[in-house]
C-alpha cells in the first residue's frame, strides 16, 4: 500500500471485498442516487429479497460504505464516502504509480525496437 494513513489498508480490503459484490455495487449506486432509503424500498428495484438487501447491506456496513439509522420504525440507509474516498486516493496512487513505471520503460521498448529494425519508425 502506498502512503496512507494507518487502517488505510484495511480499510480498502473492506471496500474491495464489500463492492466485488454485482449487488451490494446496486444497492450503493442507488443510495447516492436518493440520498437515503430503507431497505424496502432498495428490495423494490431490485431481483433479491428484502432479506437479501438487509444482509447486503449489513457487509456495506460492516466495510464503512453506508450507514443505517432508525426513524420512528424504519431503518434509513444512506452512503458514507469516507471510505470510498481512502479507495480512490489508494486507486489514484496506484494508478499513477503504474503511469511513472510504464513512462521509464517507454524508452528502452523503444530503443530496443529500433535496434531490432532500424527501418522502423518511432513514432
Amino acid at each position: 500500500m502506498t502512503e496512507e494513513s494507518p487502517g488505510a489498508a484495511e480499510v480498502v480490503d473492506s471496500v474491495i471485498g464489500a463492492l466485488a459484490d454485482p449487488t451490494r455495487r446496486q444497492l450503493l449506486d442507488l443510495l447516492a442516487e436518493r440520498g437515503e432509503a430503507t431497505a424496502t424500498t432498495l428490495a423494490a428495484h431490485l431481483p433479491v429479497s428484502r432479506q437479501a438487501v438487509v444482509e447486503h447491506l449489513a457487509v456495506l456496513d460492516a466495510a464503512g460504505l453506508v450507514t443505517g439509522g432508525r426513524v420512528g420504525r424504519e431503518v434509513r440507509y444512506a452512503v458514507r464516502p469516507a471510505a470510498l474516498d481512502v479507495t480512490a486516493r489508494w486507486m489514484a496512487s496506484l494508478a499513477s504509480e503504474w503511469v511513472r513505471l510504464l513512462a521509464r520503460i517507454k524508452p528502452l521498448a523503444e530503443t530496443a525496437e529500433q535496434e531490432a529494425d532500424p527501418s522502423a519508425d518511432p513514432d
